[in-house]
């Protein structure tokens, strides 16, 4: 059954966990995406929230200096609260759709936001830009304990002893660092800011520029 959720206003609620396990819960309310569908048997829907007036957490110091500059456009980005032009752009990859958001100042384009939903996971990946260049990237996602539609008669029917429960959802956060198209150093919430391999972060860096640079051509080509 299809619920047309377009023009309500969802409750949100938050978990992020940092590397000492500690967690903040906090409940926003926000609209819920204009074109989003979702196919679930009345489950709320919560959707991530883009980050706003928040400064990069610093989990060493071994890259203080080059990762300094990143960091304050970063804050720069997130801090401003009137953009010239915002436009929106349906994306299709995932099974419950999703969204692209391109935020330009003066003409500009600063930063772009995409949100991605699936039956077990949904994905917000935040591109902040610096000198027309990719500097940073901060990917949240939520990995469901089961599918949005695994209602008790699911669990029931499969022999489970769990059904969908948004609060037992495995929280992810990757924060990449570049510097002239180059990725840099890479964190991630589950590790505490260990630094990786240089063949992972290469692998990294090729992933994340491939999306970016998708983004920008499907921008150009609407």
């Amino acid at each position: 059954m299809t619920i047309n959720v377009t023009n309500i206003i969802l409750a949100v609620t938050v978990f992020v966990v940092s590397c000492n396990s500690a967690q903040q819960k906090e409940t926003v309310s926000i609209k819920q995406l204009a074109n989003h569908r979702l196919d679930t048997l009345h489950i709320d829907t919560t959707v991530l929230k883009e980050t706003f007036q928040q400064e990069d957490t610093a989990y060493n110091d071994y890259l203080t200096d080059r990762l300094k500059p990143i960091r304050e456009n970063f804050k720069r980005i997130n801090s401003i609260t009137k953009w010239t032009s915002v436009d929106k752009q349906e994306l299709d990859e995932t099974t419950e759709g999703g969204e692209a958001i391109f935020y330009y100042s003066n003409s500009v384009l600063e930063k772009i936001v995409t949100r991605h939903f699936g039956e077990t996971f949904q994905q917000l990946t935040e591109y902040y830009l610096l000198n027309g260049q990719l500097s940073f990237t901060f990917e949240k996602s939520y990995k469901y304990n089961r599918p949005i539609y695994y209602d008790s008669t699911s669990m029931k029917e499969n022999k489970d002893n769990q059904t969908f429960d948004f609060e037992k959802s495995e929280i992810i956060e990757d924060r990449s660092y570049f510097d002239k198209g180059k990725l840099i150093h890479q964190v991630n919430n589950q590790d505490c800011g260990s630094p990786f391999a240089a063949d992972y972060l290469l692998i990294e860096q090729k992933r994340i520029l491939a999306d970016f640079d998708k983004l920008k051509s499907t921008k150009k080509s609407t």
